[in-house]
Formats: structure tokens, C-alpha cells, sequence
């Protein structure tokens, strides 16, 4: 069966095939999302406890060991992570890749309502738990800072407005408010003023609470009539509770503002974000899985302007951390490399083969080859990465051995005297066994990573399966595409005439023949000396293969660097963030540092 025979004899119809396949492939590049590495979903679930008050050693020894315990009974975990610090323990739970991540949602919240009576019973509330993904981090950081606002009115600005007007953005999965709290008020009692009027702490929060409800307080019915009785006791600023009476002593009313002092500040005191050495509230915005990342991002720029304008003019709002500076230069990087391999090759064809004609089949089958394996990865659900288009770069190679071994055959055949059309439809019948065999044992090679467990076989799935990807493409355009080109540019051997480049350049390839020849017979009579130079050969590669560094990626220039500060534990809050404020200094001072947020 001759299978290029078809497209050879309908040239037309190859031609409109091609076409529609180059541009659907073209058309799907630009669906296609982008990201610096292929997605992938590590099933992990945060548990969080909070007992406010408690030091870090209790917090570990009464709420994390017992949820230990009961989460560890949960099937499919294979790791356990906790970490307890003053009235907070979070509990990270990492599941099997293949772990529906909905199901052992379900399992984390069986567990915990079973560990709840090991738990205290003063812990204010159930432990909560959220679904998250360690490899998904943030693309894009905002910074509210403010000259006469505080952090509490700057985050419930944050919380209230610009948190849900971003998450409305297509694209936009998680996003945090971080740095600050909800504006709150705080009682600072005084012990000493506590025991001078023999007032205990329970009397001070019952009064507290009694004096800040929100209910009805009954109903008064006339005739037909009905009226609802409703008083809103609720007090929101500082100087509401400061006249609150607490109890009364000896006849006199003993009042808050005699045993504690009253400030308006905020939920929790020790969270507090500084950006460039500012006071600051942090909106960490996460993209939705899949989404493309600098689409999302150009989004959320966009909607910068109405999100100032949403917000009180004192506040100031920067962004001052985005991904898609480091991602598009990445995958610029990787896109020319695509493109100079793609003109190397091309290159490399013509000064071998001397003929403009027959350089430009391979010319064209290099590219639509590529360009219709983006219709690929779309269909897959892949994105434009790093390892997708690493898998394109080096698909080239494979992509133009087709089309060479193809064209070589055909061309043969016209140098022998056979006409173009005959040459191709005997030349490409010839070899379709070849290039398809040769084609399937350089997709069996890729085969065992598509059966590889754990983070690298999802991370080089895409990678293996893009590659075979092209180089299937590659096989069908060799046996059409190329075949109909070969039958329709070949000239007969008596209608060409070799060219300038083709006569300067003969010598030097007889020439390089005969140095090839000489070589060879010189190798073929010192066999011994040639495996020994083998065997050396081996033994460096083994030797560099034990000493070379050995790591999970290679290190990248992502613009970007972490960092954290530590000292000791019983350092108060309000040093610590002498000290970070320190560190920021330090850090900002350096000219080449954009922006630091912490």
C-alpha cells in the first residue's frame, strides 16, 4: 500500500489540509494558557486551630498531637507537617497525587469533628481547614499604604472592596488580605484596678457581651396593630465602651475606663505588613487553575483605576510583586531558541543540499509540523511552559529527519532519470515502512515517562507526550505534505543546472569525503587504541555524571528572592517589627532592589 500516494496525487486537497491544519494550530497557540511550568495539583489541605493565649508548647502538646492523631487515620496521606506558635497551630496534611482532593476535603472534616472532644474545651471555636496548593504561588501583590489611615481601615478597605471586586476578574482564584486585621476595639484591663474593686474578668466580659447585642426585645400588639420592638445596642468605636458600668461598689458605679483601658485597633495586633519600609496592607491574588497567567494579570491591571477610585483617595495603591515580567522572558528565551534551532536547521539543509527548491520542502514541514502540535496540546488541556516548548526545541531535530529521509529518497530516484512525479510516488512508497517505524521507536523512548508516579512524572508528562505529539505530526506531513511538494518542485535531473554555490562548493565535499575515508581506514586498522579511547570516553561520563550538582530544576533568575528573619521566642511582637523594619532598610538601600514587602 502506498500511503503518501493519495496526497500525491491530490495536491490541491493537501494543500487546503495543511493550510487549515497550520492555522487551527495557530489559532490554538493563542488559546493556549501560559506558565512557567505544566500544572499540577498537589492534594494538600491546611488544618488551623486557634486558642488564643496559649503559649506554643501547649498549643502543640493540646490541639496539634490530638489532630495528629485522628487526620494521620485519613487513607491516602503520606505526609504530616505541624507547626504551633502563640494561640495558633496549623496542621499540613499532603495526600497521593492520584487523591481526589474533594474526598479527603470530606475525610479532614470527619477527623476533626472526631478529635473534638480531645480537643480544649476553651478553644473558641471548631479547627478550620482550606484546600491549597504549595506550587501555585501568588502572580501579583498589591500594597495599600497610607499617610493618615491606619492598618485596620486599610484592611477593611482591602477586605470589603477591592478583595471581591478582583475576584470577579476572569481568571482570578484566591485572594488574600494580609498584614492587618478587621478594626476591632480592645479592653487592656488593669490588675491592679481589678483587684481594688474585687472585680474578676468574667464580670468584665459579661458586661461586655451584655451591652453589645443586637436582638429584639419583644412586641406590643394593639387592636390590629403589631409593632416589633428592636434596640441596637451594639457599640463600634472606643468611646462608647469606655462609660459602659461594669458593676457597682459600695453603691457607685464602677465603669470600664475605671479598670482598663479602651483603644479602637484592630482583631489581632500581632499582624502587621510593611511595604518598602511603610506601614502596609498586602493583597496576595492567586490565579484559578489553568487560567493564563499573564491574561489574568493584564486583567487585574486593567482594573486598577476603578479599584483606586473604589477606595478612600488617602490610600495608595501599588503593585509591588507580578510574575509576568520573569515568565514572558523565560518563554521569549525559549521561543527564539525555538526559532533559531528552526532556521539552523534549514540552513544546515541548504548548504548540504545546494538547491533552493529542495531546501524549501523541508523549509515548510518544520514548521507546520510544529505549528499544528499546538492544536495538540490544546486538546490535552497543556499550557505554553517552559517544558512544552523545550519538548518543540527539541522535537526539530526529529521533525526534519522525515522530511529528509523523504526528500533524500525522491531526489535519488530524479538524479537516476525517473520524472518528479514517478520519483515521488516510488521514492515516498520506499520509505513510509521507514520513517513510520523510525518515527514510533523514537515515541517508544518517551513512553515510560508517561508511566512515571509522582510530581516528576506529572511535570514531564506534558513534556513527553508534546514531543511525541510533533513528531506523530511530523510522520503524517512527511508522507504528504513532503511527498506532494517533491512530485510538484523537484526538477527532472536533464532541467537542472547546477548552481554557483553548488560547483564552488563541490570540492569541499569531496574533499571532506576523502578526509571522512582516510579517517575511517585509520580507525579500522588501530581497532584496540579506538575501544580504548571508547572505555575512556565511558569512564569520564561516569565520572562527571557522580561529581556534576544534581538538583529538581535548574536554578533560574526569577527576579525575585524569599527571605525570613528569626530570633528568639520570647521577643516581644513589638521588637520583632523593629527588627524587619531594620532588615527592609537594609535590603531597600541596595539600588538594584524594586520593591520589598513583608
Amino acid at each position: 500500500m502506498n500511503l503518501p500516494e493519495p496526497s500525491i496525487r491530490r495536491p490541491v486537497a493537501t494543500t487546503l489540509l495543511t493550510v487549515g491544519v497550520t492555522l487551527a494550530g495557530a489559532a490554538a497557540f493563542g488559546l493556549l494558557p501560559v506558565a512557567p511550568l505544566p500544572q499540577v495539583d498537589y492534594p494538600t489541605i491546611s488544618v488551623k486551630a486557634q486558642l488564643p493565649g496559649a503559649s506554643p508548647e501547649v498549643m502543640a502538646a493540646t490541639v496539634a498531637t490530638p489532630l495528629e492523631r485522628a487526620l494521620g487515620r485519613i487513607a491516602g496521606v503520606t505526609e504530616i507537617t505541624s507547626s504551633s506558635s502563640l494561640g495558633n497551630s496549623n496542621v499540613t496534611l499532603q495526600f497521593d497525587l492520584d487523591r481526589d482532593i474533594d474526598g479527603a476535603a470530606r475525610d479532614v472534616q470527619a477527623a476533626i469533628n472526631a478529635a473534638r472532644s480531645q480537643l480544649p474545651t476553651s478553644l473558641p471555636r471548631n479547627p478550620t481547614y482550606r484546600k491549597v496548593n504549595p506550587a501555585d504561588a501568588p502572580i501579583m501583590i498589591l500594597a495599600l499604604t497610607s499617610d493618615t489611615l491606619d492598618r485596620g481601615e486599610m484592611y477593611d478597605a482591602a477586605s470589603t472592596i477591592l478583595a471581591q471586586k478582583i475576584s470577579q476578574a476572569e481568571g482570578v482564584g484566591q485572594v488574600t488580605v494580609g498584614g492587618a486585621s478587621l478594626p476591632a476595639v480592645r479592653v487592656e484591663l488593669n490588675p491592679t484596678a481589678l483587684n481594688k474593686y474585687a472585680i474578676g474578668l468574667d464580670e468584665v466580659r459579661a458586661a461586655l457581651a451584655a451591652a453589645n447585642a443586637n436582638r429584639p426585645k419583644g412586641s406590643v400588639e394593639l387592636g390590629d396593630r403589631h409593632w416589633q420592638i428592636m434596640a441596637d445596642d451594639q457599640a463600634k468605636k472606643a468611646s462608647q465602651y469606655v462609660p459602659l458600668i461594669v458593676a457597682y461598689r459600695n453603691g457607685a458605679a464602677v465603669r470600664l475606663s475605671d479598670v482598663a483601658e479602651v483603644v479602637d485597633s484592630v482583631e489581632d495586633v500581632r499582624n502587621a505588613g510593611i511595604a518598602n519600609g511603610k506601614p502596609s496592607v498586602l493583597v496576595i491574588i492567586n490565579r484559578q487553575p489553568n487560567a493564563n497567567i499573564i491574561e489574568t494579570t493584564e486583567r487585574v491591571r486593567e482594573l486598577l483605576p476603578l479599584l483606586r477610585a473604589s477606595i478612600p483617595s488617602t490610600i495608595n495603591l501599588d503593585v509591588v510583586l507580578e510574575r509576568t515580567s520573569t515568565i514572558r522572558a523565560s518563554l521569549f528565551e525559549v521561543e527564539r531558541t525555538l526559532v533559531i534551532a528552526m532556521a539552523l536547521v534549514i540552513v544546515v539543509v541548504f548548504l548540504f543540499l545546494r538547491n533552493a527548491r529542495a531546501t524549501l520542502i523541508p523549509a515548510v514541514a518544520v514548521p507546520v509540523s510544529l505549528v499544528a502540535t499546538f492544536g495538540v496540546m490544546y486538546l490535552a488541556g497543556f499550557s505554553l511552559n517552559n517544558l512544552s516548548l523545550m519538548a518543540l526545541t527539541i522535537a526539530t531535530g526529529f521533525v526534519v529527519d522525515d522530511a529528509i529521509v523523504v526528500l533524500e529518497n525522491v531526489s535519488r530516484h530524479i538524479e537516476r532519470g525517473m520524472p518528479p512525479f514517478q520519483a515521488a510516488l516510488k521514492g515516498a512508497r520506499e520509505v513510509s515502512f521507514t520513517v513510520l517505524s523510525m518515527s514510533l521507536s523514537l515515541i517508544a523512548v518517551f513512553i515510560p515517562i508517561l508511566f512515571m508516579g509522582g510530581i516528576v512524572g506529572r511535570l514531564f508528562r506534558e513534556f513527553a507526550v508534546t514531543l511525541s505529539a510533533a513528531i506523530l505530526v511530523s510522520l503524517l506531513v512527511s508522507l504528504s505534505v513532503t511527498a506532494m511538494m517533491c512530485a510538484r518542485l523537484l526538477k527532472p535531473a536533464h532541467e537542472r543546472k547546477p548552481s554557483r554555490l553548488f560547483l564552488a562548493s563541490e570540492s569541499l565535499f569531496a574533499s571532506m569525503l576523502r578526509g571522512y575515508e582516510a579517517s575511517l581506514a585509520w580507525a579500522l586498522a588501530h581497532s584496540r587504541l579506538m575501544m580504548l579511547v571508547l572505555a575512556a570516553a565511558i569512564g569520564l561520563n561516569v565520572y562527571l555524571y557522580v561529581h556534576i550538582p544534581k538538583g529538581f530544576f535548574p536554578q533560574q533568575d526569577v527576579g525575585r528572592m524569599w527571605g525570613s528573619i528569626r530570633a528568639d521566642q520570647a521577643i516581644s511582637f513589638q521588637a520583632m517589627r523593629g527588627k524587619l523594619a531594620d532588615f527592609v532598610e537594609i535590603v531597600k538601600s541596595d539600588p538594584a532592589v524594586e520593591n520589598v514587602v513583608g
